[in-house]
């Protein structure tokens, strides 16, 4: 995939997402804030989700629009998107400043109006949603744009993400697929990251992780796993409260995690045999074929008078049986490496 300049996939530096969402808290200077925040800390990019409580959900306050359990129990559907949206009139002007600054901003459209509305305003990409995967119109609709697509997983069983991206390959988009698990906050050991490997095996393309756990664990394991894309909630502090904020990370938190993970694809490096820079100085450590007592020219090797030692300043330890039962070519002094010329 390739967004502006910037190629993301394999072999490239993971692509890191601050996730705004409903950070913003309602305020236009905290969405701001964010953008500044998320590129002082590291972030490729920063996220929005383009949608109203009219265009993503109905206004119906019967048991069907209710939610249950979780982070947002007790409350309405309708009356909860009211409280997360990022005002539409934002987002050009985020855009703007996302541009200005240097850092690459998209959207997740929920419905065909949020997809023109990002048309219009010049969005270069789009990402997909784990509670939109199944909606196929929807996904069909984005790929027409013929964009980029990140698209998340959560939930997904193979039939259904088969499904979306044969929609997507149709129109021939980049996409890459990010692991999700759809729960506020995540817990790590149900998040099964070998999901994504398969995922890549599966069906051909790069792949990442969209993390709704707590810290940054989960984000530098699926990077050491082969992860391009790494995306994150992002909050000036959890303690402006809002939809999104208990889950979410803070600045330092988000940097903290950038540097981990920009230290595991250090860590991860390139395949590569022999001694590394940092080694070779302990390469004369290693073992080889050392003169263990006074021998006499003519004198015959044994396992007496030779021995496979550390360090490494004679013949390698592998020539130790060749040299057993010949003779010494000149006479040789107790600990002296033995050479090639000095065997007869």
């Amino acid at each position: 995939m390739k967004i502006g300049n910037r190629e993301i996939g394999s072999n490239n530096p993971t692509y890191i997402i601050a996730e705004m969402s409903a950070n913003h808290a309602g305020s236009l200077d905290h969405a701001k804030e964010i953008v500044y925040a998320a590129k002082e800390a590291g972030a490729d990019c920063i996220k929005l989700q383009t949608y109203t409580a009219d265009t993503i959900t109905m206004n119906c306050n019967n048991k069907y629009f209710h939610i249950d359990n979780g982070t947002w129990e007790g409350e309405n559907l309708y009356h909860l998107y009211e409280k997360a949206y990022t005002p539409w009139e934002w987002q050009a002007e985020l855009k703007s400043l996302a541009d200005k600054i240097g850092i690459d901003m998209f959207s997740t459209p929920f419905d065909k109006t949020a997809v023109d509305f990002l048309e219009e305003i010049g969005m270069s990409f789009y990402k997909i949603a784990s509670f939109e995967l199944v909606d196929i119109p929807l996904i069909e609709y984005v790929a027409s744009k013929n964009k980029p697509i990140i698209m998340s997983t959560g939930m997904g069983t193979v039939e259904e993400i088969s499904d979306a991206v044969s929609t997507i390959k149709k129109y021939h988009n980049d996409l890459i697929l990010l692991k999700c698990s759809s729960a506020y906050p995540a817990i790590t050991d149900q998040m099964n990251l070998s999901t994504m490997v398969d995922m890549k095996n599966k069906f051909g393309v790069d792949v990442g992780l969209s993390d709704h756990s707590m810290g940054s664990l989960g984000a530098v394991i699926a990077v050491a796993m082969g992860a391009s894309v790494i995306e994150k909630h992002f909050c000036l502090s959890r303690g402006i409260k809002n939809p999104d904020s208990s889950f979410s990370m803070e600045p330092q938190e988000f940097a903290d995690m950038v540097r981990d993970i920009r230290a595991c694809e250090l860590a991860k490096g390139k395949v590569s045999y022999g001694p590394a820079p940092q080694e070779m100085s302990n390469t004369n450590f290693r073992k080889s074929i050392f003169v263990s007592k006074d021998i006499k020219a003519g004198e015959m090797f044994t396992e007496e008078n030779i021995r496979v030692v550390r360090p490494a300043y004679g013949m390698a330890p592998k020539y130790y049986k060749d040299v057993l039962g010949k003779v010494a070519s000149r006479d040789l002094e107790f600990g002296t490496p033995l050479k090639e010329d000095m065997v007869k």
